[in-house]
């Protein structure tokens, strides 16, 4: 039940955007080049359907966190980055409109996945869910570099208003993952483990979300 709401719900803010898109100065131009074809459409489609899953999975990682640990000291903190990931999924949401992408059909199981991975690594306190942060942001990071790069390398100009998204988002990402490090993320227990099987389930879920 709770997976078909996440699905209905992502599908309901969409049409939201589409609804609030004619109004929007530089979505009018996305709309505008995804609807005459001069935009290398599986490549845009590929990218925006794994970011706009991969803020969704951010957002409900944040939230498992805030369940277990947002009365602790460092709530605040995760609820100030997680209120980042809320912006960045709300404009992914209006780009997907915009160029006219469906979400991944694996919606529903990066909700509940998303949640657990957040709520797992707090049970093991502020270092874990800290680990938790440098490992996901790290991969989410070089994920978007490689995004940046390959648009750059089919027309900068052509993908400018994208490629300045996803640059702050990349900065946003780093920033996190930052503060991960200096809120004792290595001192968690098995960071290395943790770390790196983290990372092995994101780079399974890009792989998955840019495809289906």
């Amino acid at each position: 039940m709770a997976a078909a709401a996440a699905l209905r719900c992502s599908l309901l803010l969409l049409r939201a955007g589409a609804r609030a898109a004619p109004g929007g100065g530089s979505l009018r131009l996305s709309s505008g080049r995804a609807a005459r074809g001069d935009i290398n459409k599986p490549v845009i489609d590929r990218i925006l359907r794994v970011d706009h899953a991969g803020e969704f999975g951010a957002n409900r990682i944040y939230a498992g966190q805030m369940a277990v640990l947002g009365r602790s000291s460092v709530g605040p903190l995760i609820q100030q980055m997680w209120n980042q990931e809320k912006d960045h999924l709300k404009k992914f949401n209006e780009l997907m409109v915009a160029y006219r992408v469906r979400p991944t059909v694996l919606l529903p199981f990066w909700n509940v996945a998303g949640f657990v991975l957040g709520a797992g690594s707090a049970l093991l306190g502020k270092k874990g869910a800290m680990a938790c942060t440098v490992a996901v942001e790290e991969s989410i990071s070089e994920h978007y570099n490689n995004q940046i790069r390959t648009l750059i390398e089919e027309d900068p100009e052509k993908y400018k208003e994208l490629l300045q998204v996803i640059k702050q988002f990349r900065d946003d990402e780093q920033e996190h993952h930052d503060i991960g490090l200096e809120h004792d993320a290595e001192a968690a227990p098995a960071y290395s483990v943790l770390k790196t099987a983290i990372q092995l389930g994101c780079k399974v879920a890009i792989f998955l979300s840019e495809r289906i």
